[in-house]
């Protein structure tokens, strides 16, 4: 079977080569029926693609340790989900993974598209199967997952996967990464495909307007579940570290960001024409950055893949390639692309979008630059200079407030021109709910609450305010037509999704900033506890009763019990571990959290000492829920706008 998969990425390979070049020279020749084979070119590389992976998951199924990857990366004694997951656990793996979902979403679009834009489909063929090219050449040549072991070194198990992804959530998170991550590949192509035909109007942006909505939105599901993880199996109390490969999933993450909030200045003023497709093209290429990243060993990380140099190599020239391109077609365009409509007023919902995008962007540049510059200081210097989360929280808080000020602003100001009159109708219930959310606020904490906190919870409270000001009107106005309030919400939600939906994604953004906020009032202590002995920490008290082994098969350790208490009273037992995987020999901590609507206690055993006591590291976590909360707040307010509307549908279909 295995040589089978062998076989499949070679034709896989030739085939993908072959439809690129039918379909530029469909392109060029304007010829339906190389068009039409350009397209069969993409549902053969599909099934091929899929025959591999398909190959890959019974080997992992099997415990074919036969194969090196296989055998690299799993185990008789792992769980199916896991054995599973274990094809994604190492490189070439998610290579095969990226490749199969890249065929997935061209065939797709070949699909969906049959009858439409025919004079950009064989660009867009083009475009999807040269990348299918260089993905199909890595696996082929440098980084093969059918690759067999000696007959002499085979074994009758295998090294198992890292215990850290042993883990539901890591079953979940790649798979939604990597979904958002290739998913921007198809507005990548249709934009390089409008800038190769010239068809540089609208329709190219109403094609792309889901692909790009649906990638944008499993990409944000891929970086919450990401946090999530790392908050549960990490075992250092937090979710977010500003690690390279964290920085590398979330600087794509605010390029279509910015791209889904300017796009719209271009379907309701025609401007910006330049500025999408950059952003278009800036989005897809970190996408493929961030890829490189993790498997180049460029950066050092916990999630990274280490490779060979000349993988990081090669994978680099495609990034530059890509982006090259792109930028040299926009750069040849640039004339046609240029708009007679020009801002009208700095007081405009145009200029809010605008000012949107220059801080998604500077987010954007302190983010690549803090994530390059250790490696950049030892190409420059012969010395690595790290840099910690200090350096990102100190210069982009700045700019996500500002951010998070637009976030109600931004609604409430008319296209074209606001009067004045009307900007002070819109603001006065907002601004007086920020003040007394800044005065309450302030009354509470006292000299405890910091500047950012302070501010944080101050804006939220001004753009939760506005966002419900929002509905509040327009459920007003059409239960003045006879509509009750539940009818008139799904109505709105059903006749506007864009607009209402995206309130709701502002809501969850409100969320998760209070929880980030949060973290300004975090507590830690390491204490060493003989059993009867105990720790306090804001109202809880933990006394340590004992610690039992963990005879486990396939790891061992020790478990500590925890009593805990609040305000006296006794709320449950609190068992933190610590691991050691036999197979891997690896270590891991597995926190034991008790959470609460305004907080978490987040305990962690760091040691069992000779003595019989217990080394342990408590956390207090305020508000840290919120950023769960927020998260599936984003996603159902991304759902009702991607929710699909028949009317709508049948309208774009016959545009």
């Amino acid at each position: 079977m295995s040589d089978l998969g062998h076989y499949a990425l070679r034709l896989l390979l030739l085939l993908a080569a072959l439809g690129t070049a039918i379909g530029v020279y469909a392109g060029v020749a304007r010829r339906e029926d190389f068009t039409r084979a350009a397209e069969r070119s993409v549902l053969a590389a599909f099934g091929l693609a899929s025959l591999a992976i398909g190959i890959l998951f019974a080997a992992f199924l099997g415990n074919d340790f036969s194969l090196s990857y296989v055998a690299a990366h799993s185990a008789r004694g792992m769980d199916t989900p896991y054995r599973v997951a274990a094809l994604w656990g190492g490189q070439a793996g998610s290579l095969l993974l990226w490749l199969w979902m890249l065929t997935a979403y061209a065939a797709a679009t070949v699909w969906v598209t049959r009858r439409a834009n025919r004079t950009l489909m064989p660009w867009v063929c083009a475009v999807l199967l040269a990348n299918c090219v260089f993905f199909a050449v890595m696996l082929n040549f440098v980084s093969n997952p059918f690759d067999k072991l000696p007959p002499d070194q085979v074994l009758s198990d295998g090294n198992g996967l890292n215990p850290l992804l042993q883990h539901p959530v890591m079953m979940i998170h790649p798979l939604m990464l990597y979904t958002g991550l290739v998913g921007f590949a198809v507005p990548f192509a249709f934009g390089l495909a409008a800038l190769v035909t010239g068809e540089l109007g609208t329709a190219w942006l109403r094609t792309t307007r889901r692909w790009t909505l649906f990638a944008w939105f499993f990409l944000s599901i891929g970086i919450l579940l990401g946090g999530r993880w790392a908050y549960e199996v990490l075992g250092w109390g937090g979710y977010w570290a500003w690690d390279p490969v964290e920085n590398a999933s979330f600087m794509p993450w605010l390029a279509a960001t910015a791209y889904l909030h300017s796009v719209m200045i271009q379907e309701k003023r025609d401007m910006l024409r330049i500025w999408n497709l950059a952003l278009v093209g800036l989005t897809y290429t970190l996408c493929l950055f961030g890829t490189m990243l993790t498997r180049s060993g460029l950066v050092q990380s916990v999630h990274a893949f280490a490779q060979t140099e000349i993988f990081g190599i090669l994978f680099l020239g495609y990034v530059l390639a890509t982006g090259g391109s792109f930028a040299a077609a926009l750069l040849w365009r640039r004339n046609e692309l240029r708009s007679p409509n020009r801002l009208e007023s700095v007081v405009s919902r145009e200029s809010g979008f605008l000012v949107n995008n220059w801080l998604f962007m500077g987010i954007l540049a302190i983010v690549f630059w803090g994530t390059l510059f250790p490696k950049v200081s030892d190409w420059l210097t012969g010395r690595e200079i790290l840099i910690g989360p200090a350096f990102f929280n100190a210069l982009s808080a700045p700019l996500a407030l500002a951010l998070l000020l637009l976030t109600g602003v931004g609604p409430l100001i008319a296209w074209r021109k606001a009067s004045w009159k009307s900007l002070r109708r819109q603001f006065v219930w907002p601004t007086l709910a920020g003040l007394a959310t800044c005065a309450a606020v302030g009354v509470a904490l006292g000299g405890r609450v910091g500047f950012y906190p302070l501010v944080t919870w101050s804006l939220s409270g001004f753009v939760v305010v506005a966002i419900g000001q929002e509905y509040a009107r327009a459920i007003r106005a059409r239960m003045r037509r006879g509509e009750g309030p539940v009818q008139a919400l799904g109505v709105l939600l059903r006749r506007n999704q864009r607009r209402y939906g995206g309130y709701v994604v502002h809501l969850g953004v409100v969320f998760i900033l209070v929880g980030i906020a949060g973290a300004a009032f975090n507590e830690e202590r390491l204490e060493n506890l003989s059993p009867g002995g105990s720790v306090e920490m804001n109202g809880y008290r933990l006394e340590y009763l004992t610690a039992r082994p963990i005879p486990e098969q396939h790891y061992g350790g020790a478990q500590a019990r925890l009593a805990l208490y609040e305000d006296g009273e006794p709320v449950g037992v609190m068992a933190p571990e610590k691991r050691m995987y036999w197979l891997e020999q690896q270590p891991a901590s597995i926190p034991s959290v008790y959470s609460t609507l305004g907080e978490d206690l987040y305990v962690i055993l760091t040691a069992l000492e000779p003595d019989g006591s217990a080394t342990l590291k408590v956390y207090r976590n305020p508000l840290v829920n919120w950023i769960w909360i927020g998260g599936w707040t984003f996603v159902l307010g991304t759902l009702a706008i991607m929710w699909p509307h028949p009317q709508r549908g049948r309208a774009e279909r016959a545009a």
